[in-house]
């Protein structure tokens, strides 16, 4: 087995492939209510979701969730491509966080108190671009 995945990555692939990996074991097996909470807080930001059933969303959220944990958290997995996913999945959380009222104070992006669960997220996006980083910019 050949390991791809360098040294001084590993503190930022285990802490945030463990956080995602949680976040999707966490998902298992909720039922319709769940659903369609989650559901609804994603179709506020990005409607054209509204179009898939709830428990639909539910189960590929989860199943992202759980890939891109493991993913992370798995040696073999290419930085770049790791941390490419990361900075997607990230980027979409970000973009709940900026399209969903009173998660930022008025004309600001400063998190309210509701928006700082949310808001924190930036740190997954920078994580997922300091790995993708680091592996573009190896020297050879």
């Amino acid at each position: 087995m050949v390991l791809r995945i360098k040294a001084r990555q590993v503190p930022l692939r285990l802490g945030s492939g463990a956080f995602i990996l949680n976040s999707g074991l966490s998902k298992l097996g909720k039922d319709e209510s769940a659903a369609a909470q989650t559901h609804g807080f994603a179709v506020g930001a990005y409607p054209g979701l509204k179009q898939m059933d709830p428990k639909v969303f539910l189960r590929v959220l989860t199943i992202s969730e759980l890939t891109l944990g493991a993913a992370l958290l798995l040696p073999i997995i290419p930085g770049w491509l790791a941390g490419a996913g990361l900075t997607a999945f990230s980027g979409g959380l970000l973009g709940l966080y900026l399209r969903t009222p009173g998660l930022r104070k008025e004309g600001s992006l400063r998190p309210t108190e509701q928006g700082i669960p949310i808001a924190k997220d930036i740190w997954l996006l920078a994580i997922g671009l300091s790995v993708v980083i680091d592996d573009l910019t190896e020297e050879s």
